[in-house]
């Protein structure tokens, strides 16, 4: 079993917490935005073993195949945690008990929680709450 200290150097090297925000479904009827928060580590293919044992150790998540077309970069796996209540109980609590060590990566876990919380009150579903979720989005990564 992975220790939450290698899980945490991980992270701070191969990891990325991601907002998407997606507009409303209108030919279903939807008004509101959608943010979707993720988490997720992306490795070689040949470290496919080590992903599993990332995904035993949270006990939530998948995995999947990403290929990848671009000139210098080489086929990976991606184990990634992008329900809401996983992210909520068992992602955040992770982080915040175990911090990250990499500067931009705890700013982004930051922003990340903050969205999070916002999404939790249904701020997207305002134009203000929207707003302020897109100015913490756009700080992210950078």
């Amino acid at each position: 079993m992975l220790s939450k200290d290698y899980i945490v150097g991980l992270t701070d090297g191969e990891s990325s917490f991601t907002v998407y925000i997606r507009p409303p479904r209108k030919m279903q009827g939807g008004k509101n935005y959608r943010i979707e928060c993720h988490y997720y580590l992306k490795l070689r293919e040949n470290e496919l073993s080590l992903l599993r044992e990332v995904k035993d150790f949270f006990d939530c998540g998948r995995i999947s195949f990403q290929k990848d077309k671009r000139v210098n970069h080489r086929d990976c796996y991606r184990f990634e945690i992008s329900d809401i209540e996983s992210i909520r109980k068992v992602v955040i609590p992770l982080f915040k008990q175990n911090s990250l060590h990499s500067v931009g990566r705890r700013k982004d876990f930051k922003r990340f929680c903050k969205i999070v919380d916002l999404v939790d009150k249904k701020a997207h579903q305002t134009k203000k709450g929207l707003k302020e979720i897109m100015k913490l989005k756009s700080q992210m990564h950078q």
